[in-house]
């Protein structure tokens, strides 16, 4: 029977307190810290104002830990990063999303932390933001990696290279980052069945909603109490 654990606090210093070899695999959505191409539009706008358009019908709280220069959200992901490495088992997964900006520093720091990099995933977002005079930014990306070797001989899926869903809309959409269903009900597909899924950032719940609805087990962390509140909602609707 699949269970599901959700700590309230910082995801560095949650981390330090779970066992080693806890989890199966890590699926997680950090904060992008990337909103802004300058310090000040880093420091001085919103999460709200960095990632959601300006006709945007809903009120959703901003989130913190999104104002990192470069060097520091290098530093902090290393350290993040290596706590997953240390709490999942061997040959489990890593999936981290990020966009173009932070795609290059995520893959520095992950190998730092110990994984070995396997792979780019992007993900096509059909209703994105126009791009005037250039091309459409309808993309984020999933890395791919593992602690050690590929262990197909426990979970022998196929899975595609390449994913398109919209996010969540109207009522649907209960965090400013949410990652589509259909997607994360996909992804969760990379930890082995009935294995457990850790994810740092766990926002309104989506991993561990998907990894519960494909009858694997959740361990997440979120900082911010309003979206824990909806995480545990939703966790426990589809438990």
């Amino acid at each position: 029977m699949p269970t599901w654990t959700l700590h309230r606090g910082d995801a560095l210093t949650t981390l330090h307190t779970l066992p080693t070899g806890h989890v199966d695999a890590t699926i997680t959505d950090p904060p992008y810290n990337s909103g802004g191409m300058t310090a000040t539009q880093r420091t001085s706008d919103t999460a709200r104002g960095k990632y959601v358009s300006g006709d945007a019908q809903h009120g959703l709280p901003d989130f913190d830990g999104d104002s990192r220069d470069q060097r520091g959200y290098l530093a902090w992901m290393t350290l993040v990063l290596g706590q997953c490495y240390r709490i999942t088992r061997r040959a489990g997964p890593l999936l981290v999303f990020t966009d173009w900006r932070q795609l290059p520093v995520t893959s520095d720091a992950l190998q730092a932390a110990g994984w070995t990099w396997r792979g780019i995933v992007p993900w096509n977002k059909p209703i994105s933001r126009p791009a005037k005079g250039g091309f459409k930014r309808s993309c984020e990306y999933v890395l791919w990696a593992t602690k050690g070797p590929v262990d197909a001989a426990r979970n022998p899926v196929y899975l595609p290279g390449l994913y398109t869903a919209s996010q969540p809309r109207g009522r649907n959409r209960l965090h400013i980052t949410q990652k589509p269903d259909e997607l994360m009900d996909e992804l969760v597909r990379v930890c082995v069945p009935e294995g457990t899924i850790l994810d740092p950032f766990a926002g309104s719940g989506s991993t561990g909603a998907a990894a519960l609805r494909t009858g694997r087990s959740f361990v997440g962390i979120e900082l911010s109490e309003r979206y824990a509140d909806t995480a545990r909602d939703r966790l426990t609707a589809a438990a």
